[in-house]
Order: structure tokens, then C-alpha cells, then sequence
């Protein structure tokens, strides 16, 4: 992490998947001394390990990613959630993973799969994306859970699809475009509208918009917008079988509330069965215990409902949520 202007003394984060621990190395000796220990540490024995999986996609290509079950689990297969990065130009790690581990610890198995376009694989793996939203991206994701389904990993009829920013994308995708295979979605501060999406892009967004038309397209150019507004969830809201959880910030800077807006109001003009929330002081994703906390909750209540898992109910954190 850091060095001292002799570079004899060093600050190092060392991880698992049990959370990190930040030390004090001495370079001259070899000694170290422990700093602190991140408070996910103190459940160290709670936790499960994410194993490393690889996957062939039904093109041939090979695709990384992690899996991770109750701990003592036997018994046939399990209800499972996809739980999608966001990006897409980033990846799923290897180390400790708050949402996993919430979601293994009320009964699922969690599949995490670094899709063709995700980053730390090489300039080859991100760019074998490029114009392959909604495309061989999401096929990806299908081959994913097909594999999961072969192993005995998972039952078919219990898949859920969950994920923010481009995971929520890819959740709308999945519950729009292959309804048939997922039980139920979440999506967390998702696109809806791949158009208005680069349309209202942030300032900020501007060195990275030619990254957005080479994969996407450019919504300038007539062909483009009509294959951008084909690969948007909005346009085949009316194909939606099973029940979705859209939340989104208010104050969301990059995906602006009227993408999921927009989504939720087709939605509900098709009679489909939709479940809305707006967190008023957040933006791209939350931050605030609080705003974490209902996050949490309405999604640990929905997929009990579609999937069977374990929900824990309200308690006095919650209560004391509504105080602030």
C-alpha cells in the first residue's frame, strides 16, 4: 500500500475470503507487525470460501468465474442466485463479499461469472464484448447456469438473476429476453434504455463515451439507435413472466432514476408483478448502514418468496433505521 522515503518499511493489505488485515512490514528483517483486521473478521467462522470455476460458453470461449454454497450443504440441488457484476468493464474477485455471503447464509448457492467483456483477464477476454450486450454477453450468463444446472449445483426451477448497474441491465435482460429461466430478478440501479443511458451521461462519463459506442453503438447514427433500442429492456418490458425487485437511487448521477422510472411504468402498463423502491438520499449504488440495511431486507423477503430461502424478519436495527 505504501513506503517510507527508504523503502525499508512498508504498509501491506493481506485478504481472504474472511475479510483483510492491514500490516506493518519491516523490508530489512522480513518481520511484520499486525495494524488492524477489518470487522468482518470477528465471523471469521461463518464465512465460505468462493472456489474458482471455469466454464466453457457453448461457443467454445472459457469463462471464469466463482461459486459459492451453504456451508454443509448434501442434499440435491439448490435454489441459486446469478448475481451479475457491474461494469461491465470490471470483474468479480476472489476475497470476502458482503452480498455473497448474505445471500449463502439464507440457503442459496451464489454464481458469479466474469462474462466475456469483464476486465483482469486480458485485452482479448474484455474485447471479445464488444457489440454483445444482450448478446453472447447474456448468453454467457445462460451457458452459466446451464453448467450449474448439468453439475447438480442447482435446481432449474429456482434460478434467480440479481445484480447493479450493468448487473441490473443484465437482470432486465434476463427476465425480458429469456423469461423462461429465471424465477425471479433484482435489479439495483439498472438500465432500462440503452439510448437515453449514453444520452444522459454525466460529464465525467466523456473519456470513457467512446468505450460506450464501440460496444454498444452511438445513438447519433439511425442503425445503431434501432439495435440499441432492441437490446433495452424497455422495449420487451410486455415479455416479463415472474416477479421483479427494482431499486434505485435518487440522486443516481450515471443511471438516472428514470431508467428504472420508465422500466417500472411499462411494467405495470403489461399487469406485470413489479415491486419499486426509490432511496431518496443515494445515488449510484448504497452507502448509508441504513440505506444498506432495506437494501438487504427487501431483497432477503423477495427471494423467500420466489425461492424458498430463509428470511429473518425485522429486528431492532431496522426499528432504529427508521430513526434516521
Amino acid at each position: 500500500m505504501s513506503l517510507d522515503r527508504e523503502a525499508s518499511q512498508a504498509t501491506a493489505v493481506v485478504y481472504d475470503h474472511t475479510g483483510v488485515e492491514f500490516q506493518l512490514l519491516d523490508l530489512t528483517t522480513g518481520d511484520s507487525r499486525s495494524l488492524g483486521e477489518s470487522p468482518s473478521r470477528m465471523h471469521r467462522e461463518t464465512w465460505v470460501e468462493k472456489l474458482p470455476v471455469e466454464i466453457t460458453a457453448s461457443d467454445g470461449m472459457r469463462l471464469h468465474g466463482y461459486l459459492s454454497t451453504p456451508a454443509g450443504h448434501r442434499d440435491g440441488p439448490l435454489p441459486t442466485v446469478l448475481h451479475v457484476h457491474g461494469g461491465p468493464w470490471a470483474r468479480d474477485d476472489w476475497g470476502y463479499d458482503d452480498m455473497m455471503q448474505f445471500l449463502v447464509n439464507r440457503g442459496y448457492a451464489v454464481l458469479q461469472v466474469n462474462y466475456r467483456g469483464s476486465a483482469g483477464y486480458g485485452r482479448q477476454y474484455m474485447m471479445a464484448g464488444v457489440g454483445e450486450f444482450a448478446g453472447r454477453m447474456h448468453q454467457d450468463l445462460i451457458d452459466a447456469i446451464d453448467w450449474a444446472i448439468d453439475q447438480g449445483i442447482s435446481d432449474p426451477d429456482k434460478f434467480a438473476i440479481m445484480g447493479g448497474s450493468y448487473g441490473g441491465y443484465a437482470t432486465l435482460v434476463g427476465m425480458t429476453l429469456t423469461p423462461d429461466r429465471f424465477a425471479c430478478g433484482v435489479d439495483i440501479v439498472g438500465v432500462g434504455d440503452l439510448v437515453t443511458l449514453q444520452e444522459d451521461a454525466p460529464p465525467y462519463w466523456e473519456p470513457y463515451m467512446h468505450l460506450w459506442e464501440r460496444f454498444v453503438g452511438n445513438p447519433d447514427d439511425p442503425e445503431d439507435r434501432e439495435r440499441m433500442k432492441q437490446k433495452s429492456p424497455l422495449t420487451h418490458a410486455a415479455k416479463v413472466q415472474n416477479p421483479l425487485l427494482i431499486m434505485h437511487g435518487a440522486n443516481d448521477p450515471r443511471v438516472q432514476q428514470n431508467q428504472s422510472d420508465r422500466m417500472v411504468a411499462a411494467l405495470e402498463a403489461a399487469g406485470k408483478e413489479v415491486d419499486y423502491a426509490v432511496i431518496g438520499d443515494e445515488g449510484h449504488g448504497f452507502q448509508h448502514w441504513k440505506n444498506r440495511l432495506t437494501q438487504f431486507r427487501k431483497t432477503e423477503d423477495f427471494l423467500a418468496t420466489c425461492l424458498g430461502g430463509r428470511s429473518s424478519g425485522s429486528d431492532f436495527y431496522q426499528l432504529g433505521s427508521w430513526c434516521f
